[in-house]
């Protein structure tokens, strides 16, 4: 069986706006440092090349270990704490060297959730926030400031922990829906192939069985009539001299021909309509209805809407005989006035509505199988083509109030293939 292609859902555009932002950013953050720092009066040029290796020995770390990390340790909580770790050690010698690289130190809280776990996340965020507190002015050397340091760092890591994790859990949340939506499609996907696939084993199935029924037919009806027709056309010959014997047998012929004919057309009425061989549905249903408006002398309004495409031919088929019962039911029994014929084309499936204001009758007292003139499937042949389609037949009527016919199938395309 072939599988059906799914697309998968694609990361939403605010994603990839904040990850195309988060990656360069260490870089920014680090080149504004370390141009404040070596901008900084009173610097020997050895004070300057330890500037410049101190930053390059940074930029290393955030190159190796965030910017080209592998994908599988984007999952793993233990390289990435290693990286936080040994950042946040180095934006604390950083700082410790000149305070400048404070711009630097702030990295620990706009990257905390999008590289730790949130129980993570808050102490590099906690950590973070005492370095950037603490480092660049000194160790507090009175408890008031001291109690202004804890306060700003207790605020500082309440607030953006707190929106760091709403963020993290709005994130997490949108990857299941687009997860679920994926799932959903896929199970879509699958359906419409086993959907496909039901259709086409019924179709062989139908036409196996269409191939045995003629077979019957043409056995029980046509050859048996032919037969009968040579026996009496040879008893016919053999009285010839007997006018009224010989009358007889042509009249059994004339009876035995007509009987065979009538077979035939009840064989080739079951057979896929020619109408549907070089034209499309739309276009089928507009030369039916416009030939039956002619025969019966009834107007019919026919209408499309939706977007028409190309069904697949079991489907068009289906609402095709359905639209012709309807009308030769309309021609026979309704003495209607005007008739209405709606197709619509649907996102998952195909409505036919066909409506007149005619006599109506009750749904419940037609006799499984009645046609409208004998020949044709009937009602009961309607609902048996809709249900072998997955599709559904409704009709509504009352005596006196006009009639609704409604027939509802799956919209799938030649296309759909098999899963």
């Amino acid at each position: 069986m072939t599988s059906v292609p799914v697309e998968l859902p694609e990361t939403p555009a605010s994603r990839l706006r904040l990850q195309r932002l988060l990656v360069p950013l260490p870089y920014i953050l680090l080149g504004v440092s370390a141009v404040l720092a070596l901008l900084s009066p009173g610097q020997s040029a050895g004070d300057r090349l330890v500037t410049v290796a101190l930053v390059a020995v940074t930029a290393a770390w955030a190159l190796g270990m965030y910017t080209l990390r592998p994908p599988s340790w984007t999952q793993r909580t233990g390289p990435m704490l290693l990286y936080v770790g040994v950042q946040l050690a180095l934006a604390a010698v950083l700082m410790s060297w000149r305070p400048a690289f404070f711009v630097f130190g702030i990295i620990g809280l706009v990257q905390a959730y999008e590289v730790l776990p949130p129980r993570w996340a808050f102490v590099s965020i906690f950590l973070t926030s005492c370095l950037v507190n603490v480092l660049p002015g000194g160790v507090p050397d009175t408890a008031e400031w001291a109690t202004m340091v804890v306060l700003i760092v207790a605020l500082q890591t309440f607030l953006i922990g707190w929106f760091g994790y709403l963020g993290y859990r709005f994130s997490d949340e949108t990857e299941q829906r687009h997860r679920a939506v994926a799932q959903l499609r896929t199970a879509l996907a699958e359906n419409a192939g086993l959907h496909a696939q039901l259709l086409e084993q019924a179709r062989e199935a139908g036409i196996h069985h269409e191939r045995q029924r003629m077979a019957r037919e043409i056995h029980d009806t046509l050859a048996q009539g032919l037969t009968g027709i040579i026996t009496q056309l040879q008893a016919a010959e053999r009285v010839r001299d007997d006018p009224r014997l010989w009358r007889h047998h042509v009249d059994q012929v004339h009876a035995l021909a007509r009987e065979s004919l009538a077979a035939a057309r009840r064989s080739v009425a079951a057979l896929g309509p020619r109408e549907l061989e070089d034209a499309r549905l739309p276009d089928a249903l507009a030369d039916l209805a416009a030939r039956w408006s002619r025969t019966s002398g009834v107007p019919v309004q026919l209408e499309t809407t939706g977007e028409a495409r190309t069904l697949h031919t079991e489907i068009e088929v289906t609402l095709f005989r359905a639209a012709q019962e309807a009308l030769a039911n309309v021609a026979k029994h309704a003495g209607a006035g005007r008739v209405a014929v709606t197709l619509s084309y649907l996102d998952d499936v195909v409505m036919l509505d066909v409506r007149d204001d005619g006599a109506g009758f009750d749904p419940a007292a037609v006799p499984p199988g009645g046609g409208a003139d004998g020949s044709g499937f009937g009602l009961h042949g309607v609902r048996q083509r809709a249900e072998r389609v997955q599709g559904t037949l409704t009709v509504e009527s009352e005596p006196g109030d006009g009639t609704t016919l409604n027939v509802t199938v799956p919209a799938l395309t030649p296309e759909t293939r098999p899963t």
